[in-house]
């Protein structure tokens, strides 16, 4: 494939290299869990040789960020601290210097008092009546809280035949985006602000950046570079942008702030830890009847995307499998600890393990098949759940039917070897923040076509997507494509790279713009040809009339006769797409009731591992995936997303977990310590792209691939190595430590049993 061509993008370190007077920011963080901060002295830093800028909560606007504005109490975070720190790590101070020697010597230099105050880091502990307050208005700590309820949950467990209860719990796990967060920040001298933001959600960066440093949106221009990974991770406002930017209106010359590894674990964002109290009731023949859910999530420090989060892992422990009774109840606990914000699936891959994990226990208890049972409660197409999630086209009973076919060619496995699945469901894009999407595209006379988008390519290849939208539609090659994507100045706005939203969306957009500049190029040949506008096609560069293939005109002809006719005209479309689902999300942090998506992906993956039950190791052996995308616009980049999103299961699955110590100290902010596989540790990966068409909703019938793949992985492995082994390990990760503890409890309790 020829990829469309990329205007003037470069990465942060190469526009940085390209600014004159480039200072380099860093930023002083507590040191303390919880502290009451009295009095910050910046004196000596700003004396130092070589220091331009220096700021502390006192400079800033008093206005708190949040990434879910729909209650005051969501807005809870200072860009730095203000009067207080909650966990280690928070920023307190931040300095703009001629390099990053003297910057860290400047901060050497900052002398903060603390007053220390009680912290708690369990969110059981944090609940309980007596324990240290971290925001006023949080009694017991509890942030926040959903409900939802559908069906007659009492009936439900009554008319059950079997009823099992189980206790889940899931780990920290950061995003390892290869790209650290690094913001560039320039002030002109009319006031107005260039930043350039290792992003994924330029709009919202610049609406809250314009908010905190007190300037109109239009004086913020935030332009996205090459990203070298998101995830979730880079979606909202830190201290790495906003400190950039305040300290360059400051200095009156261009500040980059670049974060180092270890403040990347720290100091952004990771997914949340969970703790699960499941009870599910289903008839003897495996179908589900009434499930019950007691969500407790850690959120940390501040609140970030923790509400939206709650929202989604109730909707989809609701919206994966046919439930008719269900009942959900959702906490967000503050801690002192790391913020908790979006990671790929946001708090699907946590419930999904959890269920996923029952259903197998449940399914053996009644002797039932773990693919019978997942096909029976299965949605259909166009089906809605009990919360009012309308399927669609929804492929789940085809993908279980193909991990079915894949497990009968596997045959039974060998001693310590097992084979576990899972099934998985997600969304196609929230009606959040807002809930359209635009394109522009311009025609050159040389054919030659410009993209106009405002989606952010993160690295997930949206970019390459939706050039071959442009392309397709409008009859030219890719390679004709000039793509300018993510500029709050010049592209028109995208709400960003999160929810599984690009393709359908901003997908959309440019089709629909394409659509608008070919019926301009239509007008214009059919007057050439002497031909109806509804006799014209486009391929090969060149506008055709149906049925006379000799009579025809190339693009580029088309386009210079329109610009060269005596009502001469610029060749412009536009394209502008909502989903058409107004505030569901609102209905959803309050009931969980309301259709939150225009289209709903489904899939299954089964994972074969081995285990050594000598060490405890588990191999994954041998992986496949099959996942209704509505239909694979570039297969290969489909199936990338599947790699990666596995990649990531996995992790979370065996091995990667952000560790404390008993004060809130992060113990392992580093990729040395931290436990994120790498190509050695990976299985084969087989993919099966499952194909159900949302012809009226995704371009061209295309629907999510990016999160749905990373959710079920976890449940697989789990429900794979209590297949190999007997033993079922019901906290995240499943290390070695653990496995071995399983198996010495299973051989205690047989020996047990045979005594008596």
């Amino acid at each position: 494939m020829v990829w469309p061509k990329l205007q003037g993008r470069l990465n942060i370190r190469e526009i940085s290299s390209c600014l004159p007077g480039m200072l380099f920011g860093k930023i002083l963080r507590s040191p303390y869990p919880h502290a009451s901060i009295l009095h910050i002295d910046t004196s000596r830093a700003e004396k130092l040789h070589g220091v331009r800028a220096v700021m502390t909560g006192k400079d800033i606007e008093r206005i708190k960020v949040g990434i879910v504005p729909i209650r005051p109490e969501t807005m809870d975070e200072y860009p730095v601290a203000v009067d207080k720190v909650r966990y280690i790590g928070e920023p307190v101070a931040a300095v703009a210097a001629i390099d990053e020697e003297i910057a860290e010597e400047a901060l050497d230099l900052i002398k903060v008092e603390y007053q220390e105050l009680p912290a708690v880091f369990d969110p059981e502990e944090a609940m309980k009546p007596g324990a240290t307050i971290i925001h006023e208005y949080a009694k017991q700590n509890i942030g926040f809280e959903i409900p939802m309820e559908f069906g007659n949950i009492e009936k439900g467990f009554r008319d059950s035949y079997y009823v099992r209860e189980d206790r889940f719990t899931t780990k920290a796990v950061q995003h390892c985006q290869m790209e650290p967060h690094t913001s560039v920040s320039s002030f002109d001298s009319s006031g107005k602000l260039t930043i350039w933001d290792s992003t994924q959600a330029p709009w919202r960066v610049q609406k809250w950046l314009a908010k905190t440093l007190g300037i109109p949106e239009d004086k913020v221009r935030l332009i996205k570079p090459y990203v070298g990974g998101g995830f979730g991770g880079k979606n909202e406002v830190f201290a790495s942008n906003f400190c950039s930017a305040f300290l360059s209106r400051k200095a009156r010359r261009p500040v980059r702030v670049e974060y180092s590894r270890e403040e990347v674990f720290f100091a952004t964002r990771q997914r949340h830890p969970t703790i699960f109290r499941l009870k599910t009731g289903v008839k003897k023949d495996g179908t589900l009847v009434a499930s019950e859910c007691i969500e407790i999530a850690d959120g940390g420090a501040y609140h970030s995307t923790s509400p939206f989060m709650l929202g989604l892992a109730g909707s989809m422990f609701i919206a994966t499998y046919r439930i008719p009774n269900v009942k959900f109840q959702g906490y967000i606990i503050y801690t002192n600890k790391s913020i908790r914000g979006a990671q790929r699936g946001h708090g699907a891959p946590q419930i999904r393990f959890a269920f996923d994990s029952q259903l197998d226990m449940i399914a053996e208890e009644l002797g039932i098949d773990p693919v019978e049972i997942r096909l029976k409660n299965a949605f259909r197409p166009g089906e809605v759940a009990a919360n009012g999630f309308e399927t669609g086209s929804y492929g789940m009973s085809d993908c279980i039917k193909k991990v079915a076919e894949w497990r009968h060619k596997k045959g039974r496995p060998a001693k310590n070897r097992g084979l576990g699945m899972s099934g998985t469901s997600f969304i196609c894009g929230a009606p959040w923040p807002f809930n359209v999407s635009g394109a522009t595209i311009r025609m050159h006379e040389n054919g030659a076509v410009t993209l106009f988008t405002g989606a952010s390519d993160i690295g997930q290849g949206s970019n390459s997507v939706l050039s071959q939208i442009a392309a397709e539609e409008l009859g030219v090659g890719i390679e004709d494509i000039r793509i300018t994507s993510a500029d709050t100045e010049l592209t028109p706005p995208d709400p960003g790279t999160f929810s599984s939203r690009v393709t359908m969306l901003a997908g959309n957009a440019v089709l629909l713009a394409a659509q608008d500049a070919k019926k301009q190029l239509f007008e214009v040949a059919a007057e050439k040809l002497n031909a109806n506008v509804d006799d014209l096609e486009s391929r090969d560069r060149r506008i055709y009339v149906r049925g006379s293939p000799g009579k025809k005109i190339s693009i580029a002809d088309t386009v210079a006769a329109a610009l060269h006719a005596e009502n001469a005209k610029i060749i412009l479309g536009q394209g502008f797409y909502s989903a058409k689902i107004a505030l569901a999300d609102i209905r959803l942090l309050e009931t969980g009731g309301g259709n939150l998506s225009s289209a709903y992906s489904a899939g299954c993956q089964i994972a074969e591992v081995e285990v050594d039950p000598e060490t405890g190791r588990v191999e994954v052996t041998d992986f496949f995936a099959a996942h209704d995308i509505g239909r694979a616009l570039n297969p290969s980049a489909v199936e990338g997303q599947f790699q990666g999103g596995v990649h990531m299961g996995l992790g979370n699955a065996l091995s990667e977990e952000v560790c404390y110590n008993q004060r809130g100290l992060f113990l392992n902010p580093s990729f040395l310590d931290y436990g994120v596989l790498t190509a050695m540790d990976m299985p084969n990966i087989e993919v099966s792209l499952v194909e159900s068409a949302e012809e009226s909703k995704g371009p061209y019938g295309a629907k999510e691939a990016g999160e749905g793949s990373a959710i079920p992985t976890a449940a697989a492995v789990a429900n794979a190595i209590y297949n190999a082994i007997g033993v079922r390990i019901k906290d995240l990760p499943i290390t070695p430590e653990k496995i071995l503890e399983a198996l010495k409890n299973k051989e205690s309790n047989q020996r047990g049993s045979e005594t008596k």
